[in-house]
């Protein structure tokens, strides 16, 4: 016999849930402790009377594992909320015994599986929510029995078969939403019987056929969605009787014919209208500008044709205006553009998408008077002409300007620098002329630049290089002429496209390229660069596609070429290469095309990989050629001379070598002698060999004023910081002078020497040199001088700005917080992945993070680093020391105190605390932390809480109840904040396995500030 069910069985089914959900990890849900009774459990409510449990709401947490079936045991049941919890498996049966329950929702989960036919069971079942999951199957017939059910959401699944036609039976739905599955068919009539239906979401499926005439009797409908199908045919007229439609979404279907002339008389509320990608035509629905609703609009990928009427001031609304790729749109005359002065009075507008059409006349100065909400501004593939009038820099929140394929001249106005959010600027294919702004170096946010196919001229900005998230720069086919700046590119290291091709820039191939480890495609051709190919360039590994053809470049073709194993194109033709083809390029085996044509190649041609494909290569013009596959038509090789000549040859190579040897040795010999008899305290560069200008005691005394205190900016474990300028340095530097009584100062110079000057990356302290001789006493001196970074320490902005009231350190806001977080993970991910020998730094905190004119982050002092063969290994002079724990007192990792040896891992605990400080304004030292209560406990537990709790208060934004924009605006800081508190705390874990991978940190971060972005 069954026992009855009681309070005592919902404990029970909550405790298996539990299991189920954590995999027995009582830390997940902490409050559903035995010691409290379960209705003080997180997320349940209890019934007053029965103590039964009544409501489950666990959402938006990251707990995992499958659904018990004991959760049928809660038969008291009302509301079940599991949304977003990573689960998985499938909806167990035993649902159907929740007689009681009104709302099931198991949302945003991987649920897989069919939907049970015992939710038909559920009499009193209001809401069935199951959207993005995985769910197969038909949808159950058994549902029709669910007497109560007002809202079906089974979107986002890939459920099959067709729209059921006994949904026309459920009187009482309000919405259906069966978008994004694999549903075929047409759509059933008897869905005009849903007199009550408000939303209707059918969108991307396989349906078919017309919009049925039926549809036009859902009087009360306002949500109608029928996009990404396969309907075809004219929209029936009947279809215009809803008028209370406020969003109509028919895009990517095969819809054809015109669109009534009256849409603001049958959708007087219409709010959204998307009918793009369809087959519509007749003239622009000029009726469009009197639905004083109207946020979004789209009718791009039609055949609209005409004028678009002048008359938008009342759409006050009107976020999204896109009419692109239409064609006839426009009459190629002056008037076309007469439609932007009403525009200008829409202060909400943020895209403005009018590319691919035929739109002529002038680009008006009125451009400038759009709102500064303006994202987007598109008006590529026109015959818009004139210049960019200046007043384009008043667009300031652009992140997209489109003006390519036109047929626009005049200069680049200086005026484009205001625009800092710019993240593209397309002006190719345009009659462009002048030089390119040195203003677009204040573009720090620039991600895609498309000049190419102009007529600009003059050199390559320097200006460039403060652009560090460039990805794309193209500034092919226009009159550019001196050399590549040097540096310029440096500090670009995420650029993957560079096309510099046609024009005339002079000079070599800077060997900073060999920074660009995301580099893909370089184009070079036609130009009149000069010299060889430089060595660093093989650094570039990713590279697919290299053109440097039509150039004057000499000297061998570099056989490190052939370990550029992405390479797909290769065109080196057309300059001045001699030597042999080396054979090394028969390595690349996803080369599809090699062009050697045209230089002073000789001797033999590779017979292997892509040469012997005689339609993938060219080998014209090198006369002195032989060998080779026979289609080439190369005559053969001279022989090799014979064994007793080679017999010969061997014997004095070897003779020679022996004597070169002796000799080599002997002078080996002298110099040793000679340098053990030099004098000790003479300067020296530890593993900086020659790249460093030397500076003595005497010049950076000179530089800091005597070290004075006036010029001191810092102290540190091992010595103090001082500003000083240098005679052969432009701008101030920072010298780091070791107090040598301080035990383990002398190693951590040699340390940091050993370590800086084995590396180099944007986001690390750039060394500029070191000393090590004796000052004016006597005594040993030891310096190491930096770049000076003018914004100061991460330290003294987090802290220095609450604790000291006179203060004049700039706050922080979010965004700046989330690139300087990236910017560290950028420096961690250098050293711990690109480098031969790994360097693990073992004491990040805020005060080793410095911050230059721009907010750029560099990760300095290393006098703690360790260089390490591999991320997981440790150097052997590290056994004899991992006892001695490394790094700073709340920054290190648990394991080292434990004795472990230093690791990368290491590094992103010390990382994860410094985000938690950064997210919180809280030191891990604070005094509300001790044994029981770390930052990380702390932060962890307020992610499950309420995150605005404890995050630093200056990143919150103080919500007018009149503005619901700063409301919306303060929730997504509020996610945001959670999302970077959680990667914190997933760095910070104790246990070193668990803790995040540095390139997972960074996507994360990008995440973050791309949701920031305006």
């Amino acid at each position: 016999m069954a026992m009855p069910l009681s309070s005592e069985t919902d404990k029970l089914a909550l405790l298996t849930l539990k299991d189920k959900l954590t995999n027995g990890d009582s830390n997940v849900l902490p409050s559903w402790n035995e010691s409290l009774h379960f209705c003080e459990w997180q997320g349940v409510t209890c019934g007053r009377r029965h103590k039964r449990v009544s409501a489950l709401h666990l959402q938006n947490q990251d707990l995992g594992g499958t659904l018990a079936p004991s959760l049928g045991n809660l038969t008291f049941l009302k509301k079940l909320n599991l949304t977003d919890l990573n689960l998985y498996g499938q909806i167990p049966r035993q649902v159907g015994r929740l007689k009681r329950l009104q709302i099931l929702s198991f949302q945003q989960n991987h649920l897989h599986g069919e939907v049970p036919r015992e939710v038909g069971r559920l009499k009193s079942l209001y809401a069935l929510e199951l959207t993005r999951n995985n769910l197969q199957g038909e949808i159950p017939m058994e549902l029709i029995n669910c007497s109560s059910l007002k809202k079906i959401d089974l979107s986002y699944n890939n459920l099959t078969g067709k729209v059921p036609s006994w949904f026309g039976s459920m009187m009482q739905l309000t919405m259906l939403e069966l978008g994004f599955n694999n549903l075929v068919g047409n759509i059933p009539p008897t869905l005009g019987n849903l007199s009550s239906l408000d939303t209707l979401y059918l969108a991307g499926n396989n349906l078919e056929g017309p919009i049925i005439h039926a549809l036009g009797r859902l009087s009360n409908l306002e949500y109608l969605s029928l996009s990404t199908n396969n309907l075809s045919g004219q929209v029936p007229n009947a279809f215009y009787n809803l008028s209370n439609l406020q969003v109509l979404d028919i895009s990517n279907n095969k819809l054809m014919g015109p669109i009534s002339s009256n849409l603001h008389l049958a959708f007087p509320n219409l709010s959204v209208f998307v009918v793009a990608s369809n087959q519509f035509t007749d003239n622009f629905p000029s009726s469009l500008c009197n639905l004083t609703r109207l946020i979004e609009f789209d009718l791009s990928f039609n055949n609209f044709r005409g004028l678009i009427p002048p008359t938008w001031g009342s759409s006050n609304n009107l976020i999204y205006f896109g009419i692109n790729y239409n064609g006839l749109i426009g009459s190629g005359k002056a008037q076309d553009l007469d439609f932007l002065s009403s525009l200008t009075n829409c202060t909400q507008l943020s895209y403005l998408i009018l590319q691919g059409n035929n739109l002529g006349g002038v680009l008006p100065n009125l451009i400038g008077n759009f709102s500064t909400n303006l994202t987007v501004l598109d008006i590529a593939h026109n015959q818009i002409s004139g210049s960019l009038p200046q007043e384009i820099g008043n667009l300031v929140g652009l992140g997209l300007l489109a003006m390519n394929k036109n047929s626009l001249e005049g200069t680049i106005p200086d005026s484009i620098g205001n625009l800092k959010n710019l993240v593209r600027l397309s002006l190719d294919d345009n009659n462009l002329s002048g030089n390119i702004p040195v203003a677009i170096g204040n573009l720090t946010m620039l991600s895609e630049v498309y000049m190419d196919s102009n007529n600009l001229e003059g050199s390559i900005p320097f200006t460039l290089r403060y652009c560090t998230n460039m990805q794309t720069f193209a500034a092919g086919n226009n009159n550019l002429s001196g050399s590549i700046p040097t540096q310029t590119f440096e500090y670009q290291q995420g650029l993957v496209n560079l096309d510099l091709a046609s024009n005339s820039i002079t000079g070599p191939i800077p060997p900073e390229f060999g920074n660009l480890k995301h580099l893909s495609k370089l184009y070079l051709f036609s130009n009149k660069l000069s010299g060889v190919i430089p060595i660093e360039l093989g650094a570039c590994s990713a590279l697919i596609e290299l053109y440097l053809d039509v150039n004057f470049f000499h000297g061998n073709i570099p056989s490190f070429l052939g370990s550029l194993r992405s390479l797909e194109f290769l065109g080196l033709s057309n300059n001045s290469f001699s030597g042999t083809i080396p054979h090394e390029l028969e390595n690349l085996t996803q080369l599809n095309a090699l062009d050697l044509s045209n230089n002073q190649l000789y001797g033999k041609v590779p017979l292997g990989g892509i040469f012997s494909n005689i339609t993938a290569i060219s080998l014209i013009g090198n006369k002195d050629l032989c060998g080779g596959i026979t289609q080439l038509n190369f005559p053969p090789c001279p022989k090799l001379p014979s064994n007793k000549h080679k017999s010969s040859l061997r014997k004095k190579i070897i003779v020679i070598s022996v004597i070169g040897g002796i000799l080599i040795s002997f002078i080996i010999f002298v110099s040793i002698y000679c340098f053990m008899r030099k004098p000790k305290k003479l300067p020296f560069l530890p593993s900086l060999e020659h790249k460093y200008l030397r500076v003595s005691y005497g010049e950076l005394h000179q530089a800091t004023n005597g070290f004075s205190s006036s010029n001191l900016v810092g102290t540190g474990s091992f010595g103090s910081v001082y500003r000083g300028t240098l005679v052969h340095f432009e701008r101030p530097v920072a010298v780091k002078v070791l107090n040598l009584q301080t035990r383990g100062a002398s190693k951590s110079f040699m340390a940091e020497c050993k370590a800086l000057g084995k590396i180099k990356h944007r986001n690390l302290i750039n060394i500029l040199t070191c000393c090590s001789s004796v000052d004016y006493k006597g005594d040993d001196f030891k310096a190491i001088v930096f770049e000076f970074m003018p914004n100061g320490s991460l330290e003294t902005l987090l802290h220095h700005t609450i604790e000291d009231s006179e203060s004049t350190s700039p706050s922080l806001n979010l965004m700046q917080r989330v690139n300087i977080a990236l910017d560290v993970a950028f420096a961690l991910d250098y050293l711990h992945n690109d480098l031969e020998e790994a360097v693990v730094h073992c004491d990040i905190k805020p005060s080793n993070v410095l911050l230059d004119d721009d907010m750029v982050a560099h990760l300095g002092d290393f006098g703690l680093a360790r260089l390490v063969h591999g991320v997981a290994s440790h150097s052997s002079s590290d056994k004899g020391s991992s006892s001695v724990i490394k790094g700073t007192i709340g920054y290190v990792p648990p394991e080292y105190g434990a004795g472990r040896s230093i690791s990368a891992k290491g590094d992103i605990y010390n990382y994860g605390i410094l985000l938690l400080e950064i997210v919180t304004g809280k030191r891990p030292t604070d005094g509300i932390f001790g044994e029981d209560l770390s930052l990380h406990k702390f932060c962890k537990m307020a992610i499950l809480e309420g995150i605005s709790e404890i995050v630093d208060s200056r990143l919150l934004i103080p919500i007018d109840e009149q503005e619901e924009r700063r409301v919306t605006q303060q929730q997504n800081i509020k996610e945001c904040l959670e999302s970077f508190a959680r990667i914190g705390v997933a760095c910070s874990e104790e246990f070193p396995s668990q803790r995040m991978n540095i390139k997972d940190v960074i996507m994360e971060l990008h995440a973050i500030k791309h949701k920031l972005l305006p």
